[in-house]
């Protein structure tokens, strides 16, 4: 993985991340950088699952992927969130 690929990722991740964060109603206590790594994960997963249904590569932006990723960032923001908001002692 090169150095653009990495900042890229960031990136993807930062902003999906927050597109995540934003579909999640209420407030989240979760550091950005959680937030940058949901988003990443959402991204790979959701890339993946593209693939699998056969709509990864379209004409144009690819609308059902980023559907894909922003619902996965958003399940794992929601899971997150609520995981990290019940442990607070």
């Amino acid at each position: 993985m090169t150095v653009a690929g990495i900042i890229s990722a960031l990136i993807v991740g930062l902003v999906i991340g927050a597109l995540g964060r934003l579909v999640v109603p209420g407030r989240q206590g979760m550091p950005i950088w959680l937030t940058i790594v949901v988003g990443i994960v959402a991204a790979l997963i959701g890339t993946a699952l593209a693939q699998a249904v056969g709509v990864a590569v379209t004409d144009g932006i690819d609308w059902i992927e980023l559907v894909f990723q922003v619902g996965l960032a958003a399940l794992g923001v929601a899971l997150l969130g609520g995981i990290r908001g019940r442990s607070t002692v």
